[in-house]
């Protein structure tokens, strides 16, 4: 596959609306864990990196942090702005995990949602390790898709593997906790977990469908006989007008030695 198709800041552009709509967020419960195990508090300061649309962010503006909102994908950063942009917290940065254009030593937290296996860790690590304050937070948070605790989730997981054009390239599943332990070395890092869910009906699935950068989207090759699938797996399995999604949100926190 073309490179570039792989490139973070361009692959999701077309995908803008439907991410808004149709991707979970985080539950309550993320903020809570981070209040007890790491001090956050209303006054603490915010890097959200690679924010993309807002959702994490929203989070912790919704907690009355100031939040810097750091994203290179034109279309997905000018979504948060709209949605955001009226709350006197939150700047917006077209910037990257590796060069985030923040200054030294400026922000308690640094918060990646549903994007740390697309930063080039090496220069992220040096980067992260700049711009935190003494006794500051890495805190990478994934909503992790369930794949097999239900007949519909194990067929559309089939379904994926059948359409997607890279998914087993781009699949953050592919950040295990080795490459983890590497990144916060020598110090370490915990693992905490939450329930999480979305129901959908059947336009709501093809919108969460479409969301994802490795699936044909309109007038690509394959496209329609996707749809065409998918309404099929959507028919077998629907109980009264909708199906499940369900995730286990994974949050990943520690600190970086100088």
């Amino acid at each position: 596959m073309d490179p570039a198709a792989r490139n973070p800041t361009t692959r999701f552009s077309d995908r803008v609306e439907n991410y808004v709509k149709y991707r979970p967020s985080y539950p309550a419960e993320v903020i809570a864990a981070l209040e007890e195990n790491c001090g956050l508090n209303e006054e603490s300061v915010i890097a959200d990196v690679g924010s993309g649309t807002g959702i994490s962010t929203k989070l912790f503006l919704d907690h009355g942090n100031r939040v810097f909102a750091i994203e290179p994908n034109r279309e997905m950063r000018e979504a948060a702005e709209k949605l955001l942009g009226d709350d006197p917290n939150f700047t917006s940065m077209p910037n990257s995990a590796e060069d985030t254009g923040l200054p030294d030593a400026w922000v308690d937290f640094i918060v990646a949602g549903q994007a740390f296996h697309w930063f080039d860790q090496i220069r992220t690590k040096k980067e992260f390790r700049r711009i935190l304050r003494p006794g500051g937070w890495v805190v990478l948070v994934w909503n992790e898709r369930e794949t097999d605790t239900t007949p519909f989730l194990r067929e559309y997981e089939t379904f994926l593997h059948k359409h997607a054009t890279d998914y087993g390239l781009v699949n953050h599943m592919n950040i295990n906790e080795d490459a983890l332990r590497e990144f916060y070395a020598p110090a370490s890092f915990r693992l905490l977990s939450f329930t999480n869910s979305q129901t959908f009906d059947l336009e709501g699935l093809k919108g969460r469908c479409l969301s994802s950068s490795y699936i044909p989207n309109k007038d690509a090759p394959g496209h329609a006989a996707m749809v065409s699938e998918l309404e099929e797996l959507f028919g077998a399995w629907q109980e009264e007008g909708f199906v499940r999604f369900g995730y286990r949100t994974n949050i990943f926190f520690g600190q970086l030695e100088k």
